[in-house]
């Protein structure tokens, strides 16, 4: 399939919390991120060099999970071209939307799961306004202290149907898939996909916690796997549960550490060094069974958790 760059790049994700205000000191005393902005249900939160007013949407909601996921269009056109080919899919449409105040009018659509997504070409980049936020080199968004984290990477859905997922993406998006698992009994257990030439900004993986349309994490990029160490000790200075890590994934050579925030969405912080996708006709790399059963790069192997664990959790039966 030829390549299709109608999409830039991931924008935003909104994560939906019951316990707002923990899950705020979190992502901004803990974690790193800065508020942009705050309404009534929402504060709007970005990384030291994310150019746009928000990557992180923080919602008031009755449970936890992803509101929706925005991707910015390339051009105006390029927006119109995805709107029309969303359109015409057979996809779920929600249509236009008035935008956050981070950018402007967007074009909302499901995936056969229930996730939402949007896209959207006009953007309000973040200005700084105070001399702290002001940086020293002209050529980063903002100043920035600690161990924040640099950009919004990416995020993972859970799917029942992956390869259904796939369609999805490729139909309405025009993404690229760069590294996927085959499994035994012939499904696709995960996808890792890219609309740019990052090794990928959204994974996809096979839901086994019995749950539909769930969230499984979103992720924010560090400059280097020391960053990476420190935010451990932090999480650990600040009673933040680690699930696993710092580790390397196999799947994509990502340096990785995973928490729950207080409300109970997983986070990562990763690390991918300088790994781009160049080649216009890249190949997807294929994961046996057999060998995500060898664990991660270095031997680690994958806990529990990380298969069922998601976002809003799965009520319990008979409770």
């Amino acid at each position: 399939m030829e390549p299709c760059f109608d999409i830039a790049h991931l924008a935003h994700v909104e994560v939906y919390t019951d316990r707002f205000e923990e899950s705020l000191d979190f992502f901004t005393r803990v974690y790193g991120l800065s508020v942009s902005g705050r309404d009534e249900t929402s504060a709007y939160l970005r990384a030291w060099d994310d150019y746009e007013f928000h990557t992180l949407k923080l919602t008031r909601h009755h449970t936890t999970g992803m509101g929706h996921v925005a991707y910015r269009a390339a051009s105006e056109a390029a927006l119109m071209r995805r709107v029309a080919a969303i359109e015409a899919s057979g996809f779920k449409t929600i249509g236009w939307v008035d935008g956050d105040p981070g950018h402007g009018r967007a074009f909302r659509f499901e995936d056969p799961f229930g996730h939402v997504f949007e896209i959207y070409w006009q953007t309000r980049r973040f200005e700084p306004q105070s001399a702290g936020e002001r940086p020293a080199l002209k050529n980063t968004a903002s100043a920035f202290t600690g161990a924040a984290p640099r950009r919004l990477d990416h995020l993972n859905l859970l799917a029942e149907d992956v390869s259904e997922f796939r369609r999805f993406m490729q139909t309405c998006l025009g993404t690229r898939v760069t590294e996927m698992i085959q499994l035994d009994n012939g499904r696709i257990g995960g996808c890792w996909f890219t609309v740019n030439n990052k090794s990928y900004d959204l994974a996809c993986t096979e839901e086994h916690g019995g749950g539909q349309g769930r969230f499984h994490h979103v992720t924010y990029a560090t400059d280097q796997r020391e960053d990476i160490l420190r935010a451990a000790d932090l999480f650990l200075q600040n009673g933040v549960h680690i699930e696993t890590g710092p580790h390397k994934h196999a799947i994509q050579g990502t340096f990785f550490l995973y928490v729950w925030e207080p409300a109970g969405n997983r986070v990562e912080l990763a690390n991918s060094g300088a790994r781009l996708v160049l080649a216009p006709d890249w190949e997807p790399v294929v994961w046996t069974e057999a060998e995500r059963r060898r664990g991660q790069a270095w031997g680690l192997k994958t806990i529990e958790t990380f298969h069922t664990h998601g976002t809003p959790p799965v009520p319990k039966k008979g409770g």
